[in-house]
């Protein structure tokens, strides 16, 4: 899983980063509020993991500013604000968990994990746009400036995934866990073989990109900018 900490005691934060990592999820540290509105509204993540008392921002503004802008991606808020009206406060802001410090981090990642297996919340959307290219999920098929265009089943969900997140990077292991369900690196090229097939069907044949390749991060479905 792709995790946002948003923690501004860094001895804390690094600690947790450390446990993540060796727990196989990778994990980006944000220390401010408002920097981290920034990333989790243009970014794509699996969990976030948030502090109460930020700086700029704090956590509660955070989540209910978050969850205003659409983003759906479950947060657990990781705090020493443990009282019950708070926690209340928290879970009605829109949070999806909460765990008051100190913590044992093998709770913290159960708990994270937990969220991490949830089934994304879908859009009750059954034609997806993205400028000319238009995906109907019900008929199951994708058009791109009035002309069809043939995908295979895999190819399909791939594309799927890239536009229900577009204009965000998704990581190559975020691929792979959404479209193949596959939670390890199976040290193949799969995903790059995939996203090659799909470029030559929704973008080659037309003058405008929508498919990019965002270097050593991943990949991004958006219009021109």
């Amino acid at each position: 899983m792709r995790i946002l900490l948003i923690e501004d005691d860094r001895k804390t934060a690094s600690y947790i980063a450390k446990g993540f990592a060796e727990a196989g999820h990778l994990c980006d540290i944000i220390v401010s509020g408002r920097q981290a509105l920034v990333q989790a509204t243009h970014e794509a993540y699996d969990v976030f993991v948030i502090d109460r008392m930020l700086p700029e921002l704090d956590g509660l503004s955070l989540v209910k500013a978050v969850r205003a802008a659409g983003v759906k991606v479950p947060a657990l808020f990781l705090t020493a604000i443990g009282g019950v009206d708070d926690r209340v406060e928290g879970l009605e802001a829109g949070a999806d968990d909460y765990l008051v410090k100190p913590f044992a981090f093998s709770e913290l990642l159960a708990r994270v994990n937990a969220l991490g297996r949830r089934p994304p919340v879908q859009d009750q959307k059954i034609v997806l746009r993205t400028a000319d290219l238009e995906m109907d999920l019900i008929r199951r098929t994708v058009m791109r400036g009035g002309t069809p265009v043939e995908l295979q089943p895999r190819e399909f969900a791939l594309l799927e995934v890239l536009m229900r997140n577009e204009g965000r990077v998704m990581t190559r292991t975020m691929l792979l866990e959404r479209v193949w369900d596959i939670h390890f690196d199976p040290k193949t090229s799969v995903v790059e073989t995939h996203i090659s097939r799909l470029r030559a069907k929704i973008d080659r044949p037309f003058s405008v990109q929508l498919l990019h390749t965002i270097r050593n991060t991943g990949y991004s479905l958006h219009a021109p900018r």
